[in-house]
């Protein structure tokens, strides 16, 4: 990764690290299919952003961007089941920043023509 800051990027890693954490708190659950889906997802986003700065083209930029926003959709899904079933811990602020995260991601993909 660059030191130059980069909005989604510093988005995209910091929320990775929390859903390593909270994935781990979901395997100490006994979780397991959770915790693997929801670390797949969450983590993927962070890494496609990062995929997409290097880019061979304006084109392949957007795609990636959108790949990451797709697992973006997915990471949703599995948090607002978390959210909803029964016996399943749950964040609040994971839910807040994957919702900043695809406001951002959306603009970034609406902008790049």
């Amino acid at each position: 990764m660059s030191d130059k800051p980069n909005l989604i990027v510093d988005l995209t890693f910091k929320f990775s690290l929390k859903i390593i954490e909270f994935t781990e708190e979901l395997e100490e659950r006994r979780k397991f299919n959770m915790a693997n889906q929801l670390f797949r997802s969450g983590t993927s986003i962070g890494a496609n952003v990062c995929e997409a700065q290097g880019a061979e083209s304006r084109s392949d930029f957007k795609h990636k961007c959108k790949i990451a926003y797709k697992e973006v959709e997915e990471t949703r899904y599995w948090l607002r089941l978390c959210q909803l079933a029964k016996n399943y811990p749950f964040k609040q602020e994971l839910l807040d920043d994957i919702e900043s995260i695809a406001k951002v991601l959306g603009k970034i993909i609406s902008s790049s023509n």
